[in-house]
């Protein structure tokens, strides 16, 4: 058996690093060239360098743990299309060892995760699909070079929004949790 209250706490700290991608994505896509930056830690400038530097980190491993979302709540890469996990590792914990008083949470059936899409859903699709593959196939490689391909911002675009929507529908909500709170706050780019 697996100790859930250690896995909530694995899976809010997984939902927060989303939310991070999808802001250092954000802030990122505010400048064609990443403009330099300084960091400031209790008062002290502690580093400066490119924005690159903060937010290429923050891209991939958002990524890593969306990757981690969608595979907690059964989706998979199925051949260049979303699919269900259908037999997970002896040690793996999936949304189906969760229950609430209807009895153990379902894997989320790849159709109905697209359906939550307003979108397109074959543009749902490629989203998750993307996250997944890259995360696979790509990681090692520069963020940036996924966000800069002709359709790779809007693919992570759709995908940091929507794992954490499936994550609050299909996990949060059913076990009356709360979504996490943000660890952080942010201001808007002053221009």
């Amino acid at each position: 058996m697996f100790d859930d209250q250690k896995i909530r706490y694995l899976l809010d700290h997984r939902m927060q690093s989303v939310a991070m991608l999808r802001w250092a994505f954000d802030l990122r896509s505010s400048w064609r060239e990443a403009p330099a930056i300084a960091v400031y830690i209790d008062g002290k400038l502690s580093v400066e360098g490119s924005l690159d530097a903060i937010t290429n980190p923050m891209l991939e491993v958002g990524l890593v743990h969306c990757r981690a979302l969608l595979e907690f709540l059964g989706l998979c890469d199925s051949k260049g299309s979303l699919g269900q996990i259908k037999n997970r590792r002896e040690t793996d914990v999936g949304v189906e060892h969760f229950r609430n008083a209807a009895g153990p949470l379902k894997k989320v059936e790849p159709e109905v995760a697209l359906s939550r899409y307003d979108g397109d859903r074959a543009e749902a699709e490629n989203a998750l699909v993307a996250v997944l593959h890259v995360t696979n196939k790509g990681i090692a490689h520069n963020a940036m070079d996924l966000i800069e391909g002709p359709d790779g911002a809007r693919l992570i675009e759709i995908a940091s929004r929507g794992v954490p929507a499936l994550m609050v529908s299909y996990f949060y909500t059913p076990l009356g949790l709360q979504k996490p709170d943000s660890w952080i706050t942010t201001r808007p780019r002053e221009v």
